[in-house]
């Protein structure tokens, strides 16, 4: 046979798209070429292929090979088209059978003497293989990620022998098995840990269960981080889907995935001179950025106004879409970024506005210009302001660990209110669409006047309009309530700390 076809993906974004390595070797001077769009690593893939099959003690055709990578038009990068490639060639020159390649697809790098080396963004391949009902033949260092998506038949392989003995039937690769995943939260942080500040803990078990985006105001060293650490351990775990998901985006970045977080909602916290695109992803060939990395997870910005503006502005499509689309000038990639803003700063540029002891020195032109380091538009979609004070020393001292809640408890609390709306409309309050508001958020007559005076009297906008509706309904689900009352409507009021600050200083 002088033509082999053989199957690969390329990754395209978190999706990875089927490539048909196919393999042509005709009379001629000896030459390899490889076309179809490949990048300096796999035109490179040519001389590993050779070496490694020569140190496998195969032939290498010294006739004319032409290796097609389709379809022509998509990129094609990395080191992970060198398995295929070789597969290819040897079934061309009938060293193994070429009949039994189209039930398995390829990926993995070959080292010089053989060996299969591990790629990045197994997964996705894993996913879209179980979509074709094929096979999945990768390297053994790639098998554990492979083997999280279930019911795919997954074989794990140490070296290019092995690949060729089981397709040629002589000794068969042993079918990878999932591994026993960790969901335990014990080594987690606990809220119990925190001492005081029951208003910020309230507020971060209605952000839990609504899925609400937070942002903590207040000096330096009142436990705002401290408590930020602590939300994963009240967020229930993820369904398999988003797992999928999330872990999809881990596969396909630079640190890769790490299988001991499976089910674990992300939380990330990039230092605050990151960049924009730190944030959102890029390069010529995009990477996810923090944003997607924090998918269906929590993503926490410490000492928020020191951001450069820029950067913090460009939160704000992602924050109401969930997606982020790179554009670049030949391609463009879609990243899921659907994550839960966990913010804190302080109140002014010193730290200690308000400090009982006044410490605090800063004109109020300089705690204007600092606050207005936040664009309105981003403060608008952050659903929930708080303030986070001081504790005298005295209420330091009584407080003790063992009186405080566990996470655990309050976990519970969060999961119950979360399968109400996920019965409800099938998704968390943060996502109720107008609909979703009209239908599950009505408000007695009362009410209403209430939430129009104060809308009037802090000059809100439309989207915190929702925003609060909204909130006031997870409110209404902590407190197992069929509809939303006058308590629950002011306490989301009361969690628009900077509206009311806002209003009194233009008053």
């Amino acid at each position: 046979m002088q033509l082999a076809h053989v199957v690969s993906r390329a990754q395209e974004g978190v999706n990875a798209t089927e490539v048909n390595v196919e393999v042509h070797i005709t009379n001629g001077l000896p030459a390899l070429s490889i076309v179809g769009l490949p990048e300096t690593a796999v035109k490179e893939s040519k001389d590993r292929v050779r070496a490694a099959l020569i140190n496998s003690q195969y032939d290498f055709p010294g006739r004319r090979i032409t290796i097609n990578l389709a379809p022509a038009d998509l990129p094609k990068e990395g080191g992970r088209f060198d398995l295929a490639i070789a597969m290819g060639i040897l079934a061309a020159s009938g060293q193994i059978p070429a009949e039994v390649l189209q039930q398995y697809e390829f990926v993995g790098e070959l080292a010089l003497s053989g060996e299969l080396r591990p790629v990045r963004g197994v997964l996705p391949m894993s996913m879209a293989c179980k979509q074709s009902q094929r096979k999945l033949i990768c390297p053994a260092a790639n098998a554990d990620e492979a083997a999280l998506v279930s019911d795919t038949c997954v074989y794990p392989a140490q070296h290019l022998l092995d690949v060729c003995a089981h397709l040629s039937g002589n000794k068969a690769i042993e079918r990878a098995k999932p591994i026993p995943t960790n969901t335990c939260l014990n080594d987690v942080d606990d809220m119990r840990d925190v001492s005081g500040q029951a208003h910020a803990k309230r507020a971060l078990e209605i952000a839990a269960a609504g899925g609400h985006s937070l942002l903590m105001i207040g000096p330096p060293g009142t436990g705002k981080t401290m408590l930020s650490s602590r939300l994963p351990g009240i967020l229930p775990d993820m369904s398999e889907d988003e797992a999928l998901e999330s872990a999809a985006i881990s596969s396909i970045s630079s640190n890769g995935l790490n299988a001991d977080n499976w089910k674990r909602r992300p939380f990330r916290a990039p230092h605050h001179t990151a960049s924009g695109v730190a944030l959102v992803g890029g390069g010529s060939y995009p990477r996810p950025g923090e944003i997607s990395l924090a998918h269906n997870g929590v993503m926490f910005l410490d000492e928020l106004p020191e951001f450069d503006r820029k950067v913090l502005e460009v939160l704000r499509e992602p924050m109401e879409s969930g997606r982020i689309i790179i554009s670049r000038a030949a391609r463009q990639a879609e990243f899921p970024a659907k994550f839960q803003l966990l913010a804190a700063m302080n109140p002014c540029p010193c730290g200690y506005l308000g400090d009982a002891q006044g410490k605090c020195h800063c004109s109020a032109d300089q705690v204007q210009r600092y606050r207005q380091k936040i664009s309105g538009p981003l403060m608008d979609r952050i659903d929930m302001h708080i303030i986070v004070p001081a504790l005298p020393i005295a209420e330091l001292r009584k407080q003790r660990s063992v009186d405080n809640e566990p996470s655990q408890l309050i976990r519970e609390r969060v999961k119950k209110a979360r399968r109400k709306q996920l019965q409800r409309h099938g998704h968390t309050n943060i996502d109720l669409t107008t609909a979703n508001i009209k239908d599950s958020c009505q408000l007695h007559k009362d009410d209403q006047l209430l939430l129009e005076n104060a809308m009037s009297r802090f000059g809100l906008s439309m989207r915190a309009y929702n925003k609060i509706l909204k909130l006031a309904r997870t409110i209404a689900d902590l407190d197992d309530q069929p509809s939303i009352n006058t308590r629950h409507l002011t306490e989301a009021l009361s969690y628009r700390q900077l509206d009311r600050e806002q209003n009194n200083q233009a008053l």
